[in-house]
């Protein structure tokens, strides 16, 4: 998912394109232990692994009740050999106008957010990042806004802008964000809660997880939103114009 975001007088946008991956195998059905997962696991009379110098073939002989079955409301792929396969769904962010239009002397916040619902069947769940096309982020031109800094190594649980600087953060919030996210109330990175607009960071070329869950979750799926912050000090000098930062969301199942 990409996102776009900009700041007239200081305004901001953020456009989001959203990217699904399946990087993993999953079944309805999984064993595991503290160390291991056993993926798939057969009761059957022969069968073997058999690799050439361009394929790879895994068969199975005498497995009881394998096949394809179907009904108005499911697909059921029964059998050692059939099951793997994974259902990955992510739906498309809006892009986001931040408000309100900032004043560039007399600074001031603006915030804006953009929601995605991820869906898999995937026993082992899914991983979401996040990512900036640019750094800094958010940019008019040659003008820029510098993406925000946390004070240590995990989020800020609140949004901090001095009177002689301007920043660009974000924050997840949701059912299964990362525990990067998560805090105790005062602080980020420990704890369980989701307390509402906190724990901000920012932007990176690289990609960041952002939700993590170990389960799968069709069909309802999970609604992460991303809260988008610009803060501008009243002692800055930034151009009054519309700064635009581009975003790349990507959800891999695990």
């Amino acid at each position: 998912m990409r996102q776009i975001l900009s700041c007239s007088f200081f305004r901001a946008i953020i456009m989001t394109a959203l990217v699904v991956s399946i990087v993993n195998l999953g079944q309805a059905q999984m064993m595991s232990s503290t160390n291991y997962k056993v993926q798939s696991d057969s009761i059957n009379t022969g069968g073997t692994l058999s690799t050439s110098s361009n394929y790879r073939l895994e068969d199975t002989a005498g497995e009881v009740a394998s096949g394809n079955s179907t009904s108005t409301n499911y697909n059921v792929r029964a059998g050692y050999q059939q099951m793997q396969e994974v259902y990955l769904s992510l739906t498309a962010a809006a892009d986001v106008v931040m408000t309100p239009n900032l004043g560039g002397l007399t600074g001031g916040t603006a915030t804006g957010s953009t929601a995605f619902l991820v869906t898999t069947d995937s026993p082992a769940g899914y991983t979401v990042t996040i990512q900036a096309t640019g750094s800094p982020a958010m940019r008019s031109g040659s003008n820029s806004i510098a993406n925000y800094v946390p004070a240590g190594g995990v989020p800020d649980f609140v949004f901090t802008t001095g009177a002689t600087n301007s920043h660009f953060a974000y924050s997840p919030e949701g059912p299964d964000i990362a525990s990067r996210f998560r805090d105790n109330s005062s602080v980020c990175g420990v704890g369980s809660s989701d307390t509402s607009e906190r724990c901000f960071d920012g932007l990176s070329t690289s990609p960041v997880e952002i939700v993590r869950r170990g389960s799968g979750n069709h069909p309802a799926g999970s609604t992460t939103t991303v809260l988008f912050r610009v803060g501008i000090g009243n002692s800055t000098s930034v151009p009054a114009l519309v700064y635009t930062a581009t975003t790349t969301i990507t959800a891999l199942s695990l």
